[in-house]
């Protein structure tokens, strides 16, 4: 279990480890590194959420026993309730309930000094050697190609850049951002690792939102995230398509789809984004 937390590409590189697994819960840290942290030295909300998903992988393949696999983070809630600025964080994982395929469980990720970051709740599913269903076609976009004056921003903040995003499309609401697997984006197997696509998915809901105001000197952040992941993603790119679906003042409701190049979809979510203008 600690060489899958630690060694995989994106553990790896995040330098999360785990501190402690029982029976019932999990307890991961992760200190302080400037690749993960937005200007000014906060934590990516990316990091914390993928906290959260790495733990609730660690307690569903420790109550359900690895032979259950593949796993799926079938659903996950994060709510995000203060930055973790220049400080290392520890997620603390419990088992919620334990059903036949499907694993509950709640983290808390808080500052080494117990300030409360952010709280995630995910669902992972135990397919026991089963191969996912067909996947649906993502809706996808019009194919715009109008990075807008943010765009090439993106890919160079440190944690984004690590994950070698690229903005495609970022105007009127709507953005399309690229990620490939790459050697920082991997999990212990190969394939994507979970929390990167989460990563993707809550940049592709923020940059809806900016799309919609244009730059400033705002304050923003992630709120809230809800996200499925529909099956484990083998493919070598994803491309994510965002939209803002309903704005009130500073507060944007943005819908995310997370498709390969042929155009299945393999995670969906809502992002609850904040621009004070």
């Amino acid at each position: 279990m600690r060489e899958w937390v630690e060694d995989s590409a994106y553990g790896s590189g995040l330098g999360v480890e785990l501190a402690e697994i029982s029976e019932t819960g999990a307890r991961l840290v992760l200190p302080y590194r400037d690749v993960n942290s937005n200007p000014g030295g906060a934590l990516h909300g990316g990091c914390a959420a993928s906290l959260g998903l790495i733990g609730g992988q660690v307690v569903a393949r420790r109550a359900l026993g690895e032979a259950a696999g593949p796993f799926v983070t079938a659903s996950c809630h994060i709510r995000y309730l203060a930055a973790a600025i220049g400080e290392d964080v520890v997620a603390t994982t419990e088992l919620a309930r334990l059903g036949k395929e499907l694993c509950f469980t709640d983290t808390t990720v808080t500052t080494l000094g117990g300030k409360p970051v952010s709280h995630i709740s995910t669902v992972v599913l135990a397919r026991s050697g089963a191969t996912g269903p067909d996947l649906p076609t993502a809706l996808g976009d019009e194919g715009g190609s109008d990075p807008g004056s943010m765009g090439p921003v993106v890919g160079a903040l440190p944690f984004t850049g690590a994950r070698r995003l690229q903005v495609e499309h970022m105007t009127g609401g709507r953005s399309r951002l690229t990620m490939p697997i790459g050697t920082a984006n991997a999990d212990l197997g190969g394939g994507f690792h979970e929390g990167a696509v989460l990563a993707l998915l809550d940049t592709t809901g923020a940059m809806a939102a900016w799309a919609m105001t244009g730059p400033g000197p705002f304050k923003a952040s992630t709120t809230a995230i809800e996200a499925e992941m529909l099956d484990t993603v083998s493919v070598r790119e994803l491309v994510a398509y965002g939209r803002v679906v309903h704005r009130d003042g500073s507060v944007f409701w943005c819908e995310v789809e997370i498709a390969d190049p042929a155009g299945l979809l393999h995670a969906r979510g809502t992002v609850l984004y904040r621009i004070v203008t």
